[in-house]
């Protein structure tokens, strides 16, 4: 396994991330696919034999239910000084007023409450969950530094957002003298690559580490188009996200699928190698259901295109809306 700083700190983390919206009691939430406790361990287990140290789950997760397994199963598997755990805040938890977003209250509330489902006094890597539009970022910033502060988050994040608002956010912070975000979560990979327009540049410039989220974009990289499984046929949010620009999206996996054939790999070892290989990419999150996603994890790591290659992958794309803001 390879390790690489988390942007402009002195944290290593794996050069993989494991995605743990994966994990969790299926009945809790729309996800169907998810995996519960007892499949979801020896995934975690394997992950962690592996090299992996970097584990990214948010309280929205099957409503909790994936850092009550996660949580769990590090416990039992790994020592916590060698893992880094990161998780998210924003999204409704329950019914009623101050259930959601990033006011002060639900910062101070839902951080505790994620502490105490995922086992530990504190994680490594606090982040919000997207922007919070009705909530002054100066109260969302100060919040997340007295976090910090408190000992209960060593370092903070954001996730998909416009540039705009995530410098935003770190003026305040430097403004005042609280805590920066050093890491940015987004939405990237072969069929979606908006970010390289404004965020990618952004985050290069500041340092900021990059985690994207979805590089295998749900799967429909690794396999043909039409080829259906349990997620893509129950999953909603993927055919929002992944419907509009179908017959572009096409060619490029068909690019992806002919340069696999080529190298003699599989498809997901290409797409996912193309993220890699771009900058300031720090650690691509995967989602894994089955053992063979890690072991395919690791074999991109060892695939190393080249510029010819990696423009013929590209050169089908068009630009496409912004997608995971909200």
């Amino acid at each position: 396994m390879e390790y690489v700083k988390l942007g402009n700190t002195g944290l290593d983390v794996s050069r993989l991330c494991i995605g743990c919206m994966s994990f969790g009691i299926a009945q809790r939430w729309s996800h169907p696919w998810v995996l519960d406790e007892e499949r979801s361990r020896p995934i975690i287990k394997k992950a962690l034999e592996l090299g992996i140290n970097f584990f990214d789950t948010a309280n929205m997760y099957a409503v909790g239910t994936s850092e009550e397994i996660v949580g769990r199963a590090l416990k039992d598997y790994a020592k916590r000084d060698e893992i880094v755990l990161a998780t998210k805040v924003r999204f409704p938890m329950r019914q009623g007023p101050n259930a959601a977003g990033l006011s002060r209250k639900a910062i101070m509330t839902e951080i505790d409450h994620s502490l105490k489902r995922l086992g530990t006094d504190y994680v490594d890597l606090y982040q919000i969950h997207r922007w919070d539009y009705e909530t002054p970022i100066e109260e969302t910033m100060e919040a997340l530094h007295d976090v910090v502060k408190a000992g209960k988050a060593r370092y903070i994040g954001a996730s998909a957002m416009y540039a705009w608002q995530f410098l935003k956010a770190q003026h305040t912070a430097e403004k005042n003298g609280w805590t920066r975000f050093v890491s940015m979560q987004n939405h990237y990979n072969l069929i979606y690559r908006e970010e390289e327009r404004e965020m990618l540049p952004l985050c290069k410039d500041q340092k900021i580490a990059v985690i994207p989220y979805s590089p295998l974009a749900k799967g429909r990289l690794t396999r043909d188009w039409d080829e259906p499984t349990h997620r893509s046929e129950t999953d909603q949010v993927q055919k929002t996200q992944y419907g509009p620009h179908e017959d572009a999206d096409r060619l490029v996996v068909e690019r992806a699928a002919a340069l696999a054939e080529q190298r003699g790999v599989l498809r997901s070892h290409i797409a996912l190698a193309w993220v890699l290989h771009k900058e300031p990419i720090t650690s691509p999150i995967i989602g894994v259901t089955k053992m063979s996603h890690l072991e395919d994890g690791i074999a991109a790591l060892s695939i190393k295109l080249t510029p010819d290659e990696i423009a013929f992958l590209e050169e089908p794309y068009v630009p496409h809306p912004y997608i995971g803001f909200q």
